[in-house]
């Protein structure tokens, strides 16, 4: 419960512009992985963008940790790939 706290009281000490940023790239992402959303693909494609988008901002805050920054920018990458996967136009050029 403290690391959750101490988490907390980090994320309030940040500008607003980066609250606001991870603020809504994170509920973009969930909003749009919904099931409501799930009939269409470009949908799906921008809930994995604004999560990619939410792991490059951590990334590069935690860019002292070499380790978790890497790790969350290889996060990003595998969600910029799953976004241009589901894209509509990226799926009908390449039919599988």
């Amino acid at each position: 419960m403290q690391r959750i706290k101490f988490m907390y009281t980090q994320f309030l000490k940040e500008p607003l512009w980066f609250k606001l940023l991870i603020s809504v790239s994170l509920l973009s992402s969930i909003v749009f992985s919904s099931s409501f959303f799930s009939n269409n693909p470009n949908f799906q494609s921008l809930s994995k963008l604004s999560a990619a988008m939410f792991f490059v901002a951590y990334g590069i805050k935690m860019r002292k940790n070499l380790t978790n920054s890497l790790l969350l920018f290889a996060a990003a990458l595998i969600c910029l790939f799953l976004a241009w996967n589901h894209l509509e136009f990226a799926s009908s050029a390449n039919p599988q």
